[in-house]
Formats: structure tokens, C-alpha cells, sequence
């Protein structure tokens, strides 16, 4: 009887051609999606610091373009424009490049989605392939032992398995990063809010304080 090793290694030696290139595109998936995950991370990280720094009058380099805008639009002057309209002129502004920010910030956040929906599939394929694999090999055998069947089965979980391995955590990620996007994007929207009313008040342009 042809012995079947467990370990991830093994499974991949004895899988078929089909089920190699599966594994191996869900491997590469995987890296990728860990890759996604900690770099979006990061990024949220950051951007939720410049904004608490901001918020407490200190410098934050990361969002000086949106403040900038702001002071932009400050500095502009539209006749026979209100009070109000200045104010959301300012405000709509900085909105428009916080939102800038955020894309680039969320980054491979979409990505992230597409790896947690598409690999169970992918991996499902490699499983009816496994499955196939064991059906061919009985009718050419004639022989429905375990020793048969053993290599095309274990085939078939082992992209199952895989398969889980890539989707759960990037399934877990974008969850996890979605909402820490959603606190930083609220807190932007807060941030953009008291600068707007602080430039709108101001009789001149307001300066955006540097790094140090």
C-alpha cells in the first residue's frame, strides 16, 4: 500500500499536475493576502495617528495635503458668497482630498475581498478534480481499495484545505481593517469639520504648523 504523507510538502509531491497548480496558486494567494493585510494595516495605523495629531494642533506630514486644501479654499474669495457657502465650500475641499487619502490609505483593501471570496472556489475546483482523479483511477484499476482511491482524495482535501487557509484570514482581515477604516474615515470627517469652522472664522490664511 502506497503510503500518503500529511504533511503540506508531501500532499503537494503527490498531487497530479492539476493539483499541483492549484496548491500552488493558492500558496501564492496566500502570501499575498498576509502581504495585503499587513501593509493596509500599517497604513491605517499611520493615518489614524496623523489624524489624532492633527486633531491636537501637533504636525502631521500625512495629512497635509488635505489641510492645505483647506487653506486653499480659505485663501479664495467668491463674490457675494455667504457665510454657509464659504463654510461648505471649505469643507467640501478638504472632504474631497480626505477621501484621496483614504483610497490610497485603504490601498488593497478590494483585493483583500476578492482573495476571501475566490479561493474556496478555486480550491473547490482542486477538490472535484481530486475526486475525478480517484474515480479514473479505480475504473483503470479495477480496485476500489484505499489504496487506489488514497492519492486523489487526499489531493482533493488538500485543496480544500488550502483553499480555507487563503480565505479565512483575508476574510478575517478585511472585516477587521474595514472597520478600522470606518473609525479613521469618521474621525477625518470630524477633523475636517473643526478645520473647516476654524478657517471659515479666520480673517487670514491660516498656516499649516510643519514637522519638526
Amino acid at each position: 500500500m502506497n503510503s500518503v504523507g500529511l504533511s503540506p510538502l508531501a500532499l503537494f509531491l503527490q498531487a497530479g499536475a492539476v493539483g499541483k497548480c492549484v496548491m500552488a496558486l493558492l500558496f501564492l494567494v496566500s502570501v499575498w493576502g498576509w502581504a495585503l493585510i499587513l501593509q493596509i494595516w500599517l497604513s491605517g495605523r499611520r493615518l489614524s495617528s496623523a489624524v489624532q495629531a492633527a486633531r491636537q494642533d501637533e504636525a502631521a506630514p500625512l495629512l497635509a495635503e488635505v489641510l492645505e486644501a483647506g487653506v486653499r479654499a480659505q485663501a479664495a474669495t467668491v463674490e457675494s458668497e455667504t457665510h454657509a457657502d464659504r463654510r461648505w465650500r471649505i469643507g467640501e475641499t478638504m472632504t474631497r482630498a480626505a477621501r484621496g487619502l483614504l483610497l490610497k490609505a485603504e490601498g488593497g483593501l478590494p483585493s483583500l475581498a476578492v482573495i476571501s471570496s475566490t479561493s474556496p472556489f478555486i480550491g473547490l475546483f482542486g477538490t472535484v478534480w481530486g475526486i475525478m482523479s480517484s474515480f479514473a483511477s479505480i475504473a483503470e484499476a479495477h480496485d476500489t481499495s484505499l489504496a487506489v482511491v488514497a492519492p486523489g482524495i487526499a489531493e482533493a482535501l488538500a485543496a480544500t484545505a488550502i483553499g480555507l487557509a487563503a480565505a479565512i484570514p483575508a476574510s478575517v482581515g478585511y472585516n477587521r481593517l474595514s472597520a478600522l477604516f470606518s473609525r479613521v474615515s469618521a474621525d477625518l470627517d470630524c477633523l475636517v469639520q473643526e478645520r473647516a469652522d476654524r478657517l471659515v472664522s479666520a480673517r487670514a490664511p491660516v498656516a499649516i504648523k510643519e514637522a519638526a
